[in-house]
């Protein structure tokens, strides 16, 4: 097989291998000048010659790196510092390294293999060898990136539906909420009050981003089992009989029920609310006379969240209360009704429960003084 001559291409690079970026580093300006003939007279024309390896890695983070042709004899930095350099980046698309070396020892290809190269080139450069190196190398890593910038737009469609599916189920469950709300006389801004008020405790105490998520989700259904008391009971508007009342706070074992024993987060979560938002830190709540830290804390949480709006809300059978009337009742009931160390982190963010009950204040109303 004869030579092909240096002046006539082997093969034109495709468009894309065109465009790739390969970084030439030789501290001898002769090589650098024979491998920027050699490989633009296929086509490659995107080539950055550097011959002091202290600029490497300037000209590596000016811009996507698809090839790197590395000398090893060098000085101020030799090929194994530069390899070095390149892998402590911990780029998740670091481009190959083809090393140029007229050393063929077993020692100093190891050393360079193990340091990140992923070729060789020998010196005196073989132009039919470099090139079909040069080509192979670049056909995977081009792959390779296509496929990285595949699953970048994957995650974001992932993204994107998980935040819909995420937005819808919010949608679903404070639905669900105000169809117990609207059976009690009352409007879906109380189930939006007191899931955001709750959210906001849940943090004070420490719960992390995503149970605060939860909670968001989740305390919209803890009155879900109105949805099971008869009308006659559910819309009196005078004080209830002992045998009414007594009815009457079986909404939150119906709300477990139908809640179940789902194996989502969401539902075992809603379900413990639903069960034990009435429960008191005294133990004279209901349904089962929890007290203190036996009562979980999400049921805690809400309760403090679901009273003061309660308070601070008028229905038809009542007035609402004013701000200062029923944070009075709040501390009051600390270490009573409610979870002291909760209602100390309720006082601390009195501000933002305000702000939250403004932004879902009722249409026709504006909020207490």
């Amino acid at each position: 097989m004869h030579e092909i001559p240096a002046g006539q291409p082997l093969w034109r690079a495709a468009p894309a291998q065109a465009d790739a970026r390969i970084l030439i580093v030789d501290d001898e300006p002769a090589n650098l000048k024979l491998l920027d003939k050699m490989l633009r007279a296929e086509g490659y024309r995107n080539l950055v010659l550097i011959q002091d390896p202290r600029q490497v890695m300037e000209a590596y983070r000016a811009g996507p790196v698809d090839l790197v042709l590395l000398d090893i004899n060098m000085p101020h930095l030799d090929g194994f510092a530069v390899l070095a350099q390149l892998q402590a980046l911990d780029d998740p698309l670091l481009p190959p390294v083809v090393i140029l070396t007229a050393q063929h020892g077993r020692d100093v290809l190891l050393r360079a293999l193990n340091g990140g190269a992923r070729d060789f080139i020998g010196k005196p450069f073989d132009r039919l060898e470099l090139l079909a190196r040069v080509r192979n190398l670049l056909d995977v890593h081009l792959a390779q990136r296509l496929l990285h910038a595949q699953k970048d737009v994957l995650e974001a469609e992932v993204r994107a539906r998980t935040h819909e599916l995420h937005r819808t189920r919010l949608q679903v469950v404070q639905r669900l909420g105000r169809a117990a709300e609207y059976r009690d006389n009352e409007t879906g801004y109380h189930i939006m009050r007191v899931s955001h008020v709750a959210a906001l405790l849940a943090g004070a105490a420490g719960w992390d981003a995503g149970q605060c998520d939860l909670m968001l989700n989740a305390s919209p259904m803890h009155d879900i089992g109105k949805i099971g008391i008869p009308d006659h009971i559910l819309l009196k508007p005078g004080r209830l009989e002992p045998e009414e009342m007594a009815v009457m706070k079986t909404h939150t074992t119906i709300g477990a029920e139908i809640l179940g024993d789902g194996d989502s987060d969401l539902l075992r979560l809603a379900r413990e609310i639903a069960l034990t938002h009435h429960e008191k830190w005294d133990g004279s709540g209901y349904p089962h006379g929890l007290a203190g830290g036996a009562i979980p804390l999400s049921g805690r949480i809400v309760a403090v969240a679901d009273v003061f709006d309660a308070l601070t809300s008028e229905r038809p059978y009542k007035r609402a209360w004013s701000v200062e009337d029923a944070v009075a009742f709040m501390r009051e009931q600390a270490g009573t009704h409610f979870d002291p160390d909760l209602v100390r982190h309720f006082l601390e963010l009195l501000p933002q429960v305000l702000e939250i009950r403004t932004r879902f204040a009722e249409p026709s109303a504006s909020p207490c003084p």
